[in-house]
């Protein structure tokens, strides 16, 4: 029997990437998340239900900023070097998102530093990163005269002995219901002694080439509507008192209506209530704003400032959905989207699975936040708008393991 192989996963938000990886086979050794409301749900899914971290003793079994652990472990992380097979993940993005600002200055984007510090501390065998479109158009007015994000990184991690190649992922064309683009990076460490046939490259051929079988092997679809994720949790299909917040009702199970809904309701009946399906308590105003939008305007694309004027609103996107194709990319605003068939922003649930989340996997924490408390807190729409969807973590961890296993 072949060795499992590990990893370790950075910025790993609520742990859509390593999800994936465990259904893949990967051991995680252990994550990384500064957000206590992420590393709440990550805990609860993957440490306590599925056992799938081998925690080392000496890393405390919380939250932590990178800067902690780089400042304070720098000796065991040293001490890891030829144990680690591959490092994950990729800094939040908020400052890189084309969907936001793109603000050069902001904060965040150092984290890329404290990534590149980590790589060399540990010097694993394979690296996995992640990150927005945005990550890889320069900023007109920084140091290096608009250099790209990714070009920087690129340069940093073959100065460090990595074979690296990184492409724009349309994450649609591997069953996920969401036309969702993301940089994804690939790194091989050139000392695995592979002479000519392993590639980072590689990687980017082989998901292509293994897609229809592993999607077959599931009995799932390439392309999967909007309607195929979530048509099964409509309000219309009942709902009772929700089962976590006082004065707000939540959706019960319809019938499966399609091979993705079978796949990730796992053991789920009709008639059951679906963790943190728990509906917006819309106001009338609101309710009869929105059936307007999906009778009058069209669909996956956000309503002209003509119509946001008629409909006296200054938000600056508004999309009412189509069912007929993938959804748009999910976003931690919940308030972006309008749902195809009934005049209410989608429930965390639904944003579950338009990211590929099976419906045993539970969202933990606040459902929003507002405020400045934005800055501190993750809740449940933000930690799964942020998430890798495990089904593209599940074929790149199957392939990834192809390449150096």
């Amino acid at each position: 029997m072949s060795k499992q192989m590990n990893y370790i996963d950075l910025f790993a938000g609520c742990g859509g990437l390593s999800l994936g990886l465990h259904n893949a086979g990967w051991k995680g050794l252990f994550a990384i998340e500064k957000s206590p409301d992420a590393f709440e749900t990550l805990k609860f899914n993957l440490i306590d239900k599925r056992n799938h971290f081998s925690w080392p003793g000496w890393l405390p079994q919380k939250n932590l900023d990178i800067k902690v652990v780089l400042n304070e472990y720098e000796y065991e992380l040293i001490k890891l070097r030829g144990k680690v097979d591959m490092v994950t993940g990729g800094p939040p993005c908020q400052g890189f998102s084309t969907a936001g600002k793109r603000d050069e200055n902001d904060k965040r984007n150092t984290l890329i530093k404290d990534y590149i510090n980590f790589i060399k501390l540990v010097q694993p065998k394979i690296l996995f990163f992640e990150n927005v479109k945005g990550f890889t158009l320069g900023f007109s007015k920084n140091k290096t005269k608009g250099k790209q994000y990714s070009t920087y990184v690129s340069e940093q991690l073959k100065s460090l002995g990595y074979d690296i190649c990184g492409e724009m992922i349309d994450f649609s064309k591997y069953g996920v219901p969401q036309k969702r683009c993301r940089f994804i990076l690939v790194g091989i460490r050139k000392e695995l002694g592979i002479e000519t046939t392993i590639l980072a490259e590689d990687f980017f051929y082989k998901i292509i080439e293994n897609r229809k079988s592993f999607l077959v092997g599931k009995n799932l679809n390439i392309t999967t509507t909007l309607q195929e994720a979530i048509s099964d949790l409509l309000r219309s299909n009942g709902e009772i008192d929700s089962p976590d917040t006082k004065g707000f009702k939540a959706g019960i199970y319809a019938k499966a209506l399609s091979k993705y809904q079978t796949y990730l309701r796992k053991n789920k009946k009709q008639g059951q209530v679906a963790d943190s399906h728990r509906f917006v308590n819309h106001k009338e105003h609101i309710e009869k704003r929105f059936a307007e939008i999906l009778i009058k305007e069209r669909r996956n694309t956000t309503i002209s400032d003509g119509s946001k004027h008629k409909y006296k609103t200054k938000k600056r996107t508004i999309v009412p959905l189509c069912n007929k194709v993938p959804s748009p990319t999910i976003t931690t605003l919940p308030d972006d989207y309008i749902h195809y068939a009934e005049p209410r922003i989608l429930t965390v649930r639904e944003n579950a699975r338009i990211q590929s989340f099976p419906d045993d996997f539970e969202i933990k924490g606040k459902y929003t936040t507002g405020g400045k408390q934005r800055v501190r807190e993750v809740p449940r729409y933000t930690q799964i708008g942020n998430a890798i969807p495990p089904l593209f973590g599940e074929q790149s961890g199957l392939v990834l393991k192809q390449l150096v296993s």
